[in-house]
């Protein structure tokens, strides 16, 4: 189930990414996964409309190095104009061009973008169109099944995307109405696959190797695309990979949960400094402070941390649990 997986030009080592996540897929976050057995990461959602007027913070977003490639970048906006003079504009700093057309969260549909656009089928047929012929990288479309529960355009929108020059298509089978809630609809991915013929990826409800594994076999997909599944749980990507060559995996001890801890602050620090660093590590560390004794415990005290010494004793903290008592909290 696991193989190499193309996407117009790009040829990508094995078939399961990281998603777009915005305010998670930096850089740091990004290289954590890559060392983990992500074949390919994607940025945070980048607006076209911070690109276009120049935005120093949403340049920020595309920073990267040679370790964080293949990159994808994922742009959103509702403008076929503006989308290809993005994608004219970053180019140069990715492998593939990907269209946010799913994100449900209220300030980006707002504008017109994310699962709005799933709404205006010729709307979309001009993004694609316009920004194919803008770059000749390889461009793909993240979409969920409708905007209201039961609409289902994701079969209509994927054609689309394919008749202009879509090199492939993700789909997280919910509607922006359900946002995260109830059951991704994987028979949803399955019907994707048969209607088109360009690569069809699945994701929703990816929270383990066996989940991953049980996607790729139940829907035919051609790769997996893991998102709140690999939040503080980076090992995700190396337990597919375990999994799929040795049917089993390598458990993540309390020791390693610390070290990854330590190492994530420190490719933190080595990009945005102390300061935003540890704030940012706070927010990791609720999801990393699972499944071992005292866990709850340290997520609380990680709200009053300030410094990299906090961070790093909060780390000691966790490894000093025992392995008996690893999944007891």
């Amino acid at each position: 189930m696991l193989k190499p997986l193309k996407i117009g030009s790009l040829v990508l080592a094995h078939n399961v990414v990281l998603a777009p996540l915005a305010g998670i897929t930096n850089l740091p976050f990004r290289l954590l996964c890559r060392r983990e057995g992500a074949s390919l990461a994607f940025t945070e959602m980048v607006s076209v409309n911070g690109l276009v007027r120049d935005g120093v913070r949403t340049r920020a977003l595309l920073k990267s190095c040679p370790e964080d490639r293949p990159l994808a970048i994922q742009l959103f906006g509702d403008s076929p104009v503006d989308l290809a003079e993005a994608a004219k504009m970053v180019e140069d700093c990715g492998d593939l061009l990907d269209i946010n057309m799913g994100c449900p969260v209220r300030k980006v549909v707002g504008t017109g973008a994310g699962s709005a656009l799933l709404q205006d089928p010729l709307r979309i047929a001009a993004i694609v169109r316009a920004v194919r012929a803008a770059t000749a990288l390889p461009l793909t479309i993240k979409i969920r099944s409708g905007w209201h529960s039961g609409d289902n355009v994701f079969l209509e929108v994927a054609r689309i995307a394919e008749a202009e020059g879509c090199d492939a298509v993700t789909l997280h089978p919910r509607s922006r109405s359900q946002m995260f809630s109830g059951q991704a609809d994987w028979s949803q991915i399955k019907a994707l696959k048969a209607a088109v013929t360009i690569p069809v990826l699945g994701s929703g409800d990816l929270f383990d190797g066996c989940d991953c594994l049980r996607m790729l076999a139940e829907t035919g997909c051609d790769g997996i695309m893991i998102a709140r599944g690999a939040l503080g749980n980076p090992w995700i990507f190396r337990q597919v990979l375990e999994i799929a060559e040795h049917g089993r995996m390598t458990p993540v001890s309390v020791a390693e949960r610390a070290d990854t801890i330590i190492r994530h602050l420190s490719l933190f620090i080595g990009e945005s400094g102390e300061a935003v660093a540890v704030r940012e590590l706070k927010k990791h560390i609720g999801w990393y402070a699972r499944g071992f004794a005292g866990a709850s415990d340290v997520r609380r005290a990680a709200n009053s941390a300030r410094t990299k010494a906090d961070i790093v004793a909060l780390a000691e903290r966790i490894s000093s649990v025992s392995e008996t008592d690893s999944h007891a909290d």
